[in-house]
Order: C-alpha cells, then structure tokens, then sequence
C-alpha cells in the first residue's frame, strides 16, 4: 500500500547488533547467562524473603515486588533479543510490536512507583520509628503495590494506543533491542505532533514524579540522620537506605540518559548500549545490590545455605 513516495508499514524488523555477525553468537552466550542470572537471582530474593520469617516486613515486601518487576519486564525484552542474534534479525507484526512496547512500558514504570514507593518506606522508618509499625501495615503496602500497578497499566495504556496511532512508512527497520519509543518514532510519518506531545508528557511524568518523591524524601531522611549525636548512629541508619539508594541511582541514572537527553546526534550503537545497561545490567545487580549491603539479606542467605548444606550431610 503507498501513500505518497512511501510505503505504509504495517510489519516491523528488528536488526539489533546484525552488523557484526561475527559477534551474533558470543552475545547471545552473554546475553542468555545475563538472563539466568536475572531469573534466579530475583526469584531467589523472592523465596529467601517468603521463606525468612524476620524478612515479613513492609521493606522486603516491597523488594519482593522490585524482584518479581525485574523479571517481568526483563522477560519482555531479552528472550526476543536472543532470537534476533540467532536468527540475525526478527519480523515482528505491529500487534506483536505494540504489545512488547507496552508491557515494556507498564513494567517499567511499576518499577519507578516501587523505588518511590521503597524510598517512603525509608522515610517513615527513619522519621517516624514509633509509628512504623501502625503506618506501614499490611493494608497500606498492598493498596501502595495496587496503585503502582493500576498507575504503570494508566501510563502503558495511553502512551501504547498513542504511539500506534501514527503513520509509520518508508524504512521498517529498527535498530534496537526492542520496540522502544525513541526508534518508533525515527519510523514516524505524517502528522505526528498531537500524539508526540502526548507520549513525550506521560513519558516525562514518571521518571520525574517519582524522582521528585524520592528526593524529597531523602532530605528529611538525612535532615534526621543528621540530628542523630553519635557517629555510629548516623552511619548505621544510612546504611539501611544505602541499598536502595544504589538500585535507584542506576535504575534512573540509565533512564535518564536514554528518555531526558538530548536526542539529537545521538548513535544506535550508543542507544542500544545504554539500553541494555537498564533492562539486562540492572536487573542482574538488583539482587547482588540488596543482597551485599544489606546486613539483614546477608544474613538470611548465610542461614539458607548453613541449612542447605546441613540437609546434604545428612
């Protein structure tokens, strides 16, 4: 079907690292133990935390959920990765495309509300110990994960149905990892600037509601840090929000410089790489992150592994 000079393109293919066929295979040996990584170690923090009575906190609810996010959104995207280095290439249909971009889009920003989320935790943990207990309930985390659910489908919704409104023809090729906004809207044809300006505010809400949210946050957390008088006391209550200040610096870190930068020169190569920091790195060093620099995390895995190794002796 032409419209104009162009053809409309109604199938998409992906061409991710098809440059260098040399490298097809060593990636996806990269890429595929990236993934097992990811499966077992999120899903491992989801076991310790069921399984770990001292771990039945409001905290590690909301890390089991992180967990469980990793692993969607990174399943979304990795194992069509795996095929396009296979296969030097992928034909995706535009139903097929819009769906992977929206359950992208509806992990990912369950992930943002799940780090706000986290970082209020922190807040009233620290700013308000007596009250933690009665603040913090069961009720309140599950209607906190509820809404960061109901919120991330709102924002994949829209932004989905907008961006496959427009009009994509000539070039079908995209050269990315997945069906992402960025290189979408490369394929864009026609007029395009109502939807564009509804994707760009509902695609710059996320990020800096829930970065505003966490830095605020933060303030009052280290204006209380620092009205503790002993040294050691300061040190020891950062280091309860050390873990989760780590996950949120290279979650939105790679965001950021991906969604809010200026897009204009910007290489595929250098896409691509920032992109795989965010859906494959990142999800890998989660577990590594909460597990390390958590004493109480430490400790259960210890226990875990004392216990395995007890049942194998005997």
């Amino acid at each position: 079907m032409a419209e104009g000079n162009y053809t409309v393109v109604t199938n998409f293919f992906l061409i991710a690292f098809t440059e260098h066929p040399e490298w097809g295979l060593p990636l996806f040996l990269v890429f595929l133990s990236f993934y097992m990584a990811i499966l077992l170690g999120n899903a491992g923090m989801i076991i310790l935390i069921r399984k770990t009575r001292r771990l039945h906190t409001a905290m590690y609810f909301f890390l089991s959920q992180l967990s469980f996010v990793d692993i969607c959104y990174s399943s979304v995207i990795i194992p069509q990765m795996l095929a396009v280095l296979l296969e030097h290439g992928t034909a995706l249909s535009q139903a097929r495309c819009a769906a992977q971009f929206f359950l992208f889009t509806f992990f990912a920003s369950i992930d943002c509300y799940l780090l706000a989320i986290m970082a209020y935790d922190r807040y009233v943990a620290v700013c308000r110990p007596l009250l933690y207990v009665t603040v913090m309930t069961e009720k309140v985390c599950l209607g906190l994960v509820a809404g960061a659910y109901v919120a991330g489908f709102s924002s994949a919704f829209v932004r989905t149905v907008t961006a496959f409104t427009l009009s994509f023809c000539g070039n079908n090729e995209i050269n990315f990892i997945f069906c992402d906004l960025p290189p979408l809207l490369k394929l864009a044809c026609g007029e395009s600037y109502t939807q564009e300006v509804v994707i760009i505010v509902f695609a710059t809400f996320v990020m800096p509601a829930c970065i505003l949210v966490i830095l605020v946050t933060y303030l009052f957390i280290i204006r209380a840090i620092m009205q503790i008088h002993s040294a050691g006391g300061r040190a020891k209550t950062f280091s309860t929000c050390a873990s989760h200040l780590t996950a949120v610096a290279l979650f939105f870190g790679t965001l950021i410089f991906m969604y809010l930068r200026d897009n204009s020169g910007q290489s595929s190569e250098e896409d691509r790489v920032v992109s795989v920091l965010y859906t494959v790195v990142t999800p890998v060093l989660n577990p590594l992150i909460y597990s390390l620099r958590n004493k109480e995390v430490k400790e259960a895995v210890l226990k875990a592994l004392s216990r395995s190794k007890a049942s194998r002796r005997s």
